[in-house]
């Protein structure tokens, strides 16, 4: 007896956990995530994950450079209709795509100084998501 009321308390601590989703964001609202981290467009079954930044060629802020280069930011989209893995680009900015929806960068942060090296774990993509 003793046993079932430990397994009960343990099922109905973990029943309690917060959704691997984490918070929610409005529509047409620019949002930051951190790789890893995932956000539900509210009144969507829109999910939008920032994997991480697969390249990032862009011009440090102290140096001179014949070409701006660009940072490659990977996200997945999750929707009713699909999962897809999608990239959007610093250089050119243009958003991307998802069944109905448009995901937009808008920003990546932090931006590149020649004497300090990114951590992948320190970037954070600021997005849009819209209809």
């Amino acid at each position: 007896m003793r046993h079932l009321l430990v397994i009960a308390c343990l099922l109905a601590a973990t029943a309690c956990t917060e959704s691997s989703t984490g918070p929610t964001v409005p529509l047409d609202t620019e949002f930051v995530l951190a790789p890893g981290e995932s956000r539900a467009v509210e009144g969507t079954r829109l999910t939008i994950r920032f994997n991480g930044v697969a390249g990032d060629s862009r011009c440090p802020a102290d140096a001179v450079c014949v070409q701006g280069g660009s940072a490659e930011v990977r996200i997945t989209a999750v929707s009713e209709e699909s999962t897809r893995d999608l990239v959007l680009l610093t250089g050119d900015m243009r958003p991307v795509r998802h069944g109905s929806f448009t995901i937009a960068l808008v920003q990546l942060a932090p931006y590149p100084f020649s004497s300090r090296t990114i951590a992948p774990e320190e970037y954070r993509a600021t997005l849009r998501a819209t209809r």
